[in-house]
């Protein structure tokens, strides 16, 4: 049976796949960059109550299954994640 996640008037189960892919495809997440995303991705779905249901990192991309509440838009969520994590890079790399 499916998990359902509710709020004080709603009841919801939204899932989104999520795809992130560096500028012209280029293979530059690996090493330490890649353990960082991982750990930057939880911390900053933490901020917004979402969960990480699953994520993969690859060499050129990334894919991710998001449990979003239906109170924040799609679009906000997943600019928040590539806005917060790019500023997050840009600093420690």
């Amino acid at each position: 049976m499916r998990e359902y996640k509710s709020l004080s008037h709603t009841t919801w189960d939204c899932k989104y796949h999520v795809v992130f892919i560096p500028k012209r495809r280029k293979k530059v997440i690996y090493g330490s960059l890649r353990n960082y995303l991982g750990a930057i991705f939880h911390k900053l779905a933490g901020y917004k109550e979402i969960e990480i249901e699953e994520g993969h990192l690859r060499a050129d991309h990334l894919h991710m299954c998001l449990s979003i509440p239906p109170k924040y838009a799609v679009s906000s969520i997943v600019g928040y994640l590539k806005g917060k994590s790019a500023i997050a890079i840009a600093r420690q790399f």
